[in-house]
């Protein structure tokens, strides 16, 4: 387990119910406090405004729409983002080289490594 987990608040856009809940046990079981998870675009980006946290792990499609507004909006605030999907390093857009993408399907010690590098900077 990452030590820099423990007590991380980790917003969480998802819009499938299963994959959510795979992804709140997984930051649960790494000492997360799990926020969301958000299954629109409209809530997350709602929530991205005002909501504390450390770190997000944003799906990239949800119900059909881009999330791509609520990660410009959370690297404005300054905090750390994996994104998911089943596109892999190409779900990322060209003129953002910094993001990172974690592929669907997914190991659960693949997305705690990826949140803990975005977490430690």
């Amino acid at each position: 387990m990452h030590q820099i987990l423990t007590g991380a608040r980790v917003f969480v856009a998802e819009d499938e119910l299963l994959v959510a809940m795979l992804i709140e046990d997984i930051l649960s079981d790494s000492g997360c406090q799990v926020i969301g998870p958000f299954a629109n675009v409209t809530d997350a980006m709602a929530a991205a405004d005002g909501v504390e946290m450390d770190v997000a792990v944003l799906d990239v499609n949800l119900r059909g729409e881009a999330i791509y507004p609520v990660a410009e909006r959370l690297a404005a605030r300054g905090i750390p983002f994996v994104l998911l999907s089943g596109y892999g390093r190409d779900a990322v857009p060209a003129d953002r080289p910094g993001w990172v993408a974690c592929p669907k399907p997914f190991r659960a010690e693949e997305l705690v490594r990826m949140i803990a590098e975005r977490l430690a900077g």
